[in-house]
């Protein structure tokens, strides 16, 4: 795989378009996305239009999200280098990459045995090492590795997962889209005790949805 110099002026004008004109402001953010070559992630059919804000299919049926969308579900975690963050979908493996490259102690899961052979080996190519990548149902999180500091979840649920609360630390970020449909709104959930919870409402996305079980 190469990273050219022509892929590297694309992803430089992606991240000045994030700043510019989606608002991101997040450094950790910034510096991540310039830093993970996209079109690594996508079939070469795709990979000229990778640092376009678009959403491209993937294996599974599922897709990898809008680079606005990453970097807004990313800096929406208010997330500190050396922060255990847990990430429920790792899809092909891009949101993870970020993460990584923030600086982030990633776990996480990935229930389409497909996405998580494509993403595991990625990964591995690029020398990007997650604490843990777990095959499995993304509803029960990873209560052996718990607390998180952070949780962030890539698809849509229908209903709070309310197992992954329970694995957020007291003063954790958990960013869900939840809702039925083609539409789920984007939330921030902050633990300020074991039971009391903030939530915050970031307007209209469209995820997959989170589903539970596993897929061979």
């Amino acid at each position: 795989m190469e990273d050219s110099y022509l892929d590297k002026g694309r992803r430089k004008q992606l991240v000045a378009y994030l700043e510019e004109k989606i608002g991101i402001k997040d450094e950790l953010v910034l510096s991540a996305m310039n830093a993970v070559p996209r079109h690594f992630f996508l079939e070469s059919i795709f990979s000229q239009f990778a640092y376009e804000d678009r959403a491209f299919p993937i294996a599974s049926g599922q897709t990898i999200s809008h680079p606005s969308t990453v970097a807004e579900q990313s800096e929406l975690l208010c997330a500190q280098k050396g922060e255990k963050i847990l990430e429920i979908g790792t899809g092909c493996g891009y949101q993870t990459a970020v993460l990584i490259h923030m600086g982030l102690k990633v776990y996480t899961i990935e229930r389409q045995k497909e996405l998580y052979n494509f993403s595991k080996k990625i990964l591995s190519i690029m020398n990007l090492s997650p604490e843990f990548q777990f095959f499995g149902d993304g509803f029960l999180g990873l209560p052996a590795y718990a607390p998180f500091d952070k949780i962030l979840v890539t698809c849509g649920a229908s209903i709070l997962p309310v197992e992954l609360l329970k694995q957020l630390k007291v003063g954790g970020i958990m960013v869900i889209p939840l809702g039925k449909g083609n539409e789920q709104i984007l939330y921030r959930f902050t633990k300020k005790s074991d039971t009391e919870i903030e939530k915050e409402d970031f307007g209209l996305y469209s995820f997959v949805p989170m589903l539970g079980n596993t897929q061979m």
